[in-house]
C-alpha cells in the first residue's frame, strides 16, 4: 500500500546517478555482497542491482516499508561491523548529511568505498566538498542534474573530524527549551503551528490521549504541562530519529511538572491506521515533501484521527490556513469549528465521529 502524499521511490534519476560509476566500470560491486545502503530508498534501479544480502537502512517508515515490499533486507548495522562498499543518499540538512558521512566513513574503515549521490539543486557541491574534507579525496561524475562522488574510508580519513560529525547526530538540546537533533521537523527551535495548538490546548483534554507525528514531542510535552486529565499519552512518529528526543522531552516534562501518566513511543506511520482508541488526538500534520503542498497527507491524518478516536472524542488539529482540510474534516465529524488563526495557521476542534 501507498502512503498518501509521500513519493516512496526516490527519483529514478539519482538512484541511476549512484550506480553509474559501476555502470561505467569505475567501481566493482562486492563479490561478498558487503555492502550497506544508509537512508536507503526504492526504485527500479536499486531493485535492478540490489543483491539479498544487501543491508538498508531507513528510518522514516513509509520509506522503510517500500524497501521492505521490494525485497530488500531492511534493518540497522551494528556498531562494528564494516562493509567493503557502503552507499548513502544524504539529507538536504547539512548537520544531519555531515553525521551520514561520518556513519558511511566509520562503517566503510579499513579500506571500503563510500559512494553518495546529491541532485545539484540540493547542495552537491557542498556535500563533495564535505565529504571530501572527511575522507581526503573523492572521485566524482555528473548525470541526470545530480553528483555522484566517491572516496575510500582508509588512512587519509580525518579520524577527528569523523568523531565530530557523528556527534553531530545526538539527541541535544535545541536552544527552545526541547531534546532534538539535526534533520528533525523544526528540529531547532519551536514550530510556530504547533506552539499555536498548544496555546489553544483545552485544560479539559482527558483520558487517553494521541500525538499523531509527535515529532521530537513538543506538543506532547505541552500536554502534560497544560492538561492535567491526561491520564495516558501515545505518540506516533514515522521518523524514527525522533523517538529518542520525544522520550526525553516526555519524562524532563514529566518530572519538571510532577506528573504520573503512561506513555508509548511508537515508530509508525498514521496514515496506515492505528488499533488503539483515544479520547482524543492532537495534530501538526507534515503537509509538504520538498517544496510541494501535499494536502492528501493532511486528509489521510484525519481520516485516520476520526477512525482512531471514540465516538465522542475530539481532535485538535493546526494546518497552514490555506490548505483545504474543512471538508474532510466534515465527512467524519459531526461538530467543527475554527478556534484561531494566527500567522498564516488555523487550530481547528473535531469532535463526534460520524459512524
Amino acid at each position: 500500500m501507498t502512503t498518501p502524499g509521500f513519493h516512496v521511490s526516490a527519483p529514478e534519476a539519482v538512484l541511476d546517478a549512484l550506480f553509474l560509476p559501476f555502470a561505467d566500470g569505475l567501481l566493482q560491486l562486492p563479490a561478498d555482497d558487503s555492502v550497506l545502503f544508509l537512508r536507503a530508498r526504492d526504485g527500479f534501479r536499486l531493485r535492478e542491482v540490489a543483491q539479498r544480502n544487501w543491508l538498508c537502512e531507513q528510518s522514516f517508515k513509509p520509506f522503510a516499508d517500500a524497501l521492505i515490499r521490494s525485497g530488500c533486507n531492511v534493518g540497522e548495522a551494528d556498531a562494528d561491523a564494516r562493509f567493503r562498499l557502503v552507499l548513502v543518499l544524504p539529507p538536504r540538512q547539512r548537520d544531519e548529511a555531515r553525521a551520514w558521512f561520518a556513519k558511511a566513513a566509520r562503517y566503510a574503515e579499513g579500506g571500503g568505498v563510500v559512494v553518495t549521490c546529491v541532485p545539484n539543486a540540493e547542495g552537491a557541491k557542498s556535500a563533495q566538498a564535505d565529504l571530501s574534507a572527511l575522507l581526503g579525496s573523492v572521485s566524482h561524475l555528473s548525470k541526470h542534474k545530480c553528483r555522484v562522488f566517491w572516496g575510500v574510508s582508509d588512512a587519509s580519513c580525518d579520524q577527528a573530524l569523523l568523531e565530530a560529525w557523528l556527534a553531530l547526530d545526538r539527541p541535544r538540546a535545541n536552544g527552545a527549551g526541547y531534546v532534538s537533533r539535526p534533520g528533525l521537523f523544526a528540529w531547532d527551535r519551536v514550530d510556530t503551528a504547533s506552539a499555536l495548538l498548544a496555546e489553544h490546548l483545552p485544560a479539559d483534554l482527558h483520558g487517553r490521549v494521541a500525538d499523531f507525528g509527535a515529532g521530537y514531542g513538543y506538543l506532547a510535552a505541552q500536554i502534560i504541562a497544560r492538561c492535567p486529565k491526561v491520564t495516558a499519552l501515545a505518540l506516533y512518529e514515522a521518523e524514527a530519529r525522533a523517538l529518542e528526543p520525544a522520550r526525553l522531552n516526555i519524562e524532563y516534562a514529566l518530572r519538571e511538572h510532577a506528573r504520573e501518566l503512561a506513555f508509548e513511543l511508537h515508530w509508525h506511520d498514521v496514515t496506515q491506521g492505528v488499533v488503539r482508541r483515544f479520547d482524543a488526538v492532537v495534530c501538526n500534520p507534515p503537509f509538504h515533501q520538498g517544496r510541494a503542498d501535499l494536502p492528501d497527507l493532511g486528509r489521510a491524518f484525519i481520516t485516520q484521527a476520526a477512525q482512531a478516536l471514540l465516538p465522542q472524542g475530539r481532535l485538535w488539529l493546526v494546518a497552514n490556513r490555506h490548505l483545504p482540510y474543512e471538508a474532510t474534516l466534515a465527512t467524519h465529524f459531526e461538530h467543527v469549528r475554527s478556534v484561531a488563526m494566527r500567522d498564516g495557521f488555523k487550530v481547528i476542534e473535531a469532535k463526534d465521529v460520524r459512524t
